[in-house]
């Protein structure tokens, strides 16, 4: 039996918010604010409760079909069923909240830029293969129901038309069974795009490494195959002869699970922004914090700005090194290195989603550059460690930046001037 509900917002994860007759918070996905659904409880707690939706019984102006065919189980997309205005609304509103609730910040909500494409705009896609007696499944997880599987050909709508199209290829090649492709009855492949169009495929799990060089001369656009075995620290390349890619005017050697952006056009331009703020805060001396292949020491280092990166991955900081012969980098975590690069004038710091390690802000705070960029994916850990940081610091800008539409994910850059 089902209850009537009116949806009043967008949670982190996706899921519309409302409240159940008794006063409980309840979460709801593929709900838009603004609809009156029927839902059913389906997990209850004290003071919140997880529903899915029965029907929609008057939609919100918000709302739209999901142009995805797998959309109505696949838990790829979350927001797909929302006018593109609303997702990035939902998503500046997700930001100051967090900052609001977890940091204690009295922000605005912050203005968003909007990804130059609403669609086909990843240039990496990760996808799950699994072996058993059914045969192979290979796709993304089900939504809310992560121990299921939904089988996705080339015809998902997020990755840039090159990894689609090579997509479809190896289902196509990979052969029965997989048997092509690393042993194993479990694989994460990861399909990763350049600028001009040639593909590399990374296969994480499994055993022996299959028939790479089949898949290759199968599949005219892959050009490099890597793999990890199962509990093996490094990728090692099984096939090819690597991957060169163009970023933003920058070339770019790339290798296994090198990390860049997989929105190509939105994250020219956050790293213009970021840059633009660093040059405009004159500093001499910048730390580039998880820096990566180096994409910002370059050209600041270009600019005569003296930079020290840290990096923890050995591949991504081979290729920064390389690319910037000016700076100086540092191999390790951030909270382990931290220390031997300050002082500075400014730091650019871009976590990964779990945010700032607890010794970095009170690195930071003993010695403090005048000006911080933080970058981070995720705004509940942003507020954390804003809020760690606020001894030191004050919040003076905050721009977000669409890199995941179809996605609750959001990129967000807190600019920090030092105080006191």
């Amino acid at each position: 039996m089902g209850v009537e509900v009116e949806v009043t917002g967008i949670a982190a994860g996706g899921a519309g918010v409302g409240r159940l007759p008794d006063g409980r918070v309840t979460f709801v996905h593929r709900t838009a604010p603004g609809d009156r659904v029927v839902v059913r409880v389906v997990e209850a707690r004290k003071r919140w409760t997880r529903s899915e939706l029965i029907a929609v019984r008057e939609a919100s102006p918000d709302r739209r079909q999901a142009p995805c065919p797998h959309y109505d189980r696949c838990g790829g997309c979350t927001l797909e069923h929302l006018t593109y205005e609303a997702q990035l609304h939902a998503k500046a509103h997700m930001v100051v909240e967090a900052l609001r609730r977890i940091g204690g910040l009295d922000a605005d909500e912050p203005p968003i830029t909007p990804s130059p494409s609403e669609f086909r705009y990843r240039n990496r896609v990760t996808f799950t293969l699994r072996r058993d007696r059914g045969g192979v499944t290979a796709g993304f997880h089900a939504l809310e129901r992560p121990d299921t599987l939904v089988d996705i050909g080339s015809d998902c709508l997020l990755p840039e038309e090159p990894v689609a199209d090579a997509w479809g290829a190896l289902r196509r090649e990979w052969g029965p069974e997989a048997r092509r492709l690393p042993s194993g009855n479990e694989l994460r492949l990861m399909l990763r795009a350049t600028e001009a169009g040639s593909v590399a495929l990374a296969v994480d799990g499994g055993y022996a490494s299959g028939r790479p060089e089949e898949l290759l001369a199968a599949i005219p656009s892959l050009e490099a195959i890597w793999h990890r075995p199962s509990g093996a620290g490094e990728y090692r390349l099984i096939g090819g002869a690597g991957l060169r890619d163009r970023w933003a005017d920058e070339d770019v050697e790339l290798s296994g699970d090198v990390f860049t952006q997989v929105n190509r056009g939105a994250a020219a331009l956050l790293e213009e922004h970021v840059l633009e703020r660093l040059r405009s805060a004159g500093a001499g001396t910048v730390l580039d914090g998880y820096c990566g292949v180096g994409l910002y020491a370059r050209r600041l280092t270009r600019d005569g700005i003296e930079v020290v990166g840290i990096e923890a991955h050995p591949a991504a900081l081979e290729e920064a090194r390389r690319a910037a012969p000016a700076g100086r980098f540092l191999e390790g975590t951030v909270e382990g290195r931290i220390a031997e690069a300050l002082p500075v004038d400014a730091a650019v710091l871009n976590p990964p989603r779990a945010g700032l390690h607890a010794v970095v802000p009170d690195r930071l705070l003993e010695r403090p550059p005048s000006r911080l960029l933080y970058v981070s994916c995720d705004p509940a850990t942003l507020a954390r460690d804003l809020e760690r940081l606020s001894p030191g610091y004050r919040l003076a800008g905050l721009r977000c930046f669409d890199l995941f539409p179809q996605t609750a994910h959001v990129e967000t850059v807190a600019e920090l001037e030092r105080v006191g």
